[in-house]
């Protein structure tokens, strides 16, 4: 029997799990397929799918194994421009910018003497982000001239990736952030990410709450999905003092088991529903 959506990963999360029961409780026909132990001929006609729910944590895993699906004829969500475009947060903040959505001002400088060049020009503090990554990982704050000279001079040693210095503004905003998940064109569900460190991130200890969603919250994240070319997305915005709400972030496997925790919105069920209606 062929599936109706396959779930493709490469780590067994909560939101994998609580896919695969939402499609036992809907009656739909889940594939669960390790990305590690496939091997895809490229030359021949893919077994059946279904529609594709992306979920590998791994950002390169996750770019080919959808390139060579989409290749070969099989709808992903979410597509590779997705994977691509919101897999890094430089081309997610110039597409932002084109379709008008308010940012976080930054700077990239493509050298350690030209990123600290900029720094003495526009002022301290600011926060320093590897453009590909998540978690909060390999985000800092840079308050000074000499803790900017140490953090990129430990960079110099890594991938060429994290040569490219990404500088944003550090925003002043009451002490959270906010999650809206996107299914289609609409958010499903939202929260804030609550932490007293200045990073809010839930993997880093951040507490989740309700958030209600507003009609410009809902109208900037229908911006900066489409931005991105995205079906199923978690948008990240932040509440600034000077700005109102700006986005600074569009997660392309977004994680949502706070969000179902504290909203109780079966946002697995809603998921798979969106998967079966673009296969249709």
């Amino acid at each position: 029997m062929s599936p109706d959506v396959t779930i493709l990963y490469d780590t067994i999360r909560w939101e994998e799990k609580a896919l695969l029961e939402a499609g036992e409780k809907n009656n739909i026909n889940i594939q669960m397929v390790d990305c590690k132990k496939v091997a895809l001929d490229l030359e021949k006609k893919p077994e059946d799918y279904g529609v594709v729910i992306q979920r590998c944590v791994s950002y390169y895993r996750n770019l080919h194994s959808t390139a060579a699906l989409e290749g070969l004829g099989v709808k992903v969500i979410n597509c590779l421009n997705t994977g691509i475009f919101a897999g890094n947060k430089l081309f997610t903040h110039m597409l932002l910018k084109k379709f008008g959505v308010p940012t976080p001002d930054a700077t990239v400088a493509f050298s350690k003497e030209a990123a600290l060049e900029a720094l003495e020009t526009q002022g301290f503090p600011k926060v320093i982000k590897p453009t590909v990554g998540s978690w909060g990982r390999l985000i800092s704050k840079l308050n000074d001239k000499d803790s900017a000279e140490g953090i990129m001079e430990s960079r110099e040693n890594m991938y060429p990736i994290y040569q490219i210095h990404y500088l944003e503004e550090f925003v002043k905003r009451p002490p959270r952030d906010i999650r809206a998940i996107m299914v289609g064109d609409k958010i499903v569900a939202a929260i804030y990410r609550i932490s007293e460190h200045w990073k809010t991130n839930m993997a880093l200890g951040g507490i989740a709450e309700p958030c209600k969603v507003t009609s410009e919250m809902e109208e900037m994240c229908i911006k900066a999905k489409k931005a991105v070319q995205g079906d199923i997305v978690g948008v990240d915005l932040m509440e600034s003092d000077e700005k109102g709400l700006v986005v600074h972030e569009v997660n392309n496997t977004t994680e949502y088991k706070n969000t179902v925790r504290v909203c109780q919105v079966d946002i697995p069920s809603l998921m798979l529903n969106y998967a079966l209606n673009v296969k249709k």
